[in-house]
């Protein structure tokens, strides 16, 4: 007997992976739903990048020529020692987005998703301000609770909310099952370009903590990020002003610009704080519950490739769903067998060569280590 197509799917996380899942699942007449506890499109954090295939999944979206024009436009960097003298520098690459002459393209991360936002237009609904409190399967649907919309009932149900992923908690188990630290702390934040950079990188270090500094918004405004070995026994306070207060006492040892930077850190409109953490599961479903992206998978920010395990996991789930016409099993099987291979390339991206990027070959071997077309 055949099984019914798939009509309705709650994603859970309006970041990278769930926005581009649900103009994707849209093209095939799904009716979905993404639900975010955010009060809107989540502003700030790093330039991420697009490279290889995941290049192919924006232009098959429609947003290749878009993207381009939102990319930063680096000429180069410079790197410093402890006390801020230069001890290197290069126009040729920059440590955020490698070779400067790849076709790869970096681009701020809340300018990928407003994109990703306006292609799924009013054809998909937004939630935002809430969140999933329970899920309760059976095999027509899975009956769904939130914090504060109506109970309702969907097919299937896409955990693609990041690595502290609600849904993986509900559907798996704890995290502390799934997530493997990897003994780095980052912080990300807005400033004024009061360093005056343009169109150029600074990074420094000194022993097991630094930063890297670079302009984006044409020179107007600065991203900043704090990179520090994680201590031992030392849990992520998920309070803001005490991320803050932890952060500046471990980067007051620094010196050059480092009072002016931590200034700027009190008074960010934006922050981000978080243990580099890597995820690995099993399996990434579970009855009519599935994984996406950081949730299922997370490589870290130190992979560099988690927007393009994001945009292509999107694309394979889509295209597996739509392949499976309704039969969701071997749809999840498909996704599964056809992404495993090109997450663990990307994973250990992460780990290859620990304090410093992995090396440009790695990164182009893992970046296209997946046909879309499989």
């Amino acid at each position: 007997m055949k099984t019914a197509r798939t009509k309705t799917v709650l994603i859970s996380g309006a970041g990278v992976a769930g926005t581009a899942l649900a103009s994707l699942l849209c093209r095939d007449g799904v009716a979905v739903t993404v639900v975010d506890s955010a009060p809107g499109i989540r502003r700030g954090g790093q330039a991420v990048d697009i490279r290889g295939v995941a290049l192919e999944v924006v232009d098959r979206m429609g947003l290749l020529g878009a993207v381009r024009d939102r990319r930063t436009r680096m000429r180069g960097m410079s790197v410093l020692d402890g006390d801020g003298r230069e001890i290197s520098r290069s126009t040729e690459a920059t440590f955020s987005s490698g070779r400067l002459d790849s076709d790869d393209i970096e681009l701020l991360r809340e300018d990928l998703v407003c994109l990703l936002h306006q292609r799924a237009g009013t054809d998909v609904e937004f939630l935002f301000g809430d969140s999933i409190t329970a899920l309760d399967q059976d095999a027509t649907g899975v009956r769904v609770a939130f914090e504060h919309a109506r109970p309702r009932t969907f097919d299937l149900v896409v955990g693609a909310d990041g690595l502290h992923s609600g849904v993986r908690r509900l559907g798996f188990g704890p995290a502390e099952r799934f997530t493997r630290p990897l003994g780095m702390q980052l912080a990300i934040f807005s400033a004024d370009n009061f360093l005056a950079l343009e169109d150029w990188q600074v990074w420094l270090r000194d022993g097991e903590a630094g930063y890297g500094i670079y302009p984006v918004r044409d020179n107007s405004e600065l991203r900043i990020s704090f990179g520090f070995a994680a201590r031992p026994a030392t849990a992520v306070d998920r309070d803001p002003e005490r991320q803050k207060q932890a952060v500046a006492d471990r980067m007051a040892e620094l010196h050059w610009e480092t009072p002016r930077l931590l200034k700027a850190l009190w008074e960010a409109p934006d922050f981000y704080f978080d243990a580099m953490t890597q995820v690995h599961l099993d399996r990434w479903s579970h009855g009519r519950t599935v994984l996406l992206g950081d949730a299922g998978y997370c490589a870290s920010p130190l992979s560099g490739q988690g927007t393009g395990l994001a945009l292509v996991g999107a694309h394979v789930l889509a295209d597996a769903l739509r392949r499976a016409e309704g039969d969701h099993r071997a749809a999840f099987a498909t996704y599964e067998e056809r992404m495993r291979p090109f997450v663990a390339l990307n994973q250990a991206l992460a780990t290859e060569n620990p304090g410093a990027p992995a090396a440009g070959a790695s990164v182009e071997r893992a970046k296209n280590a997946i046909a879309l077309d499989g």
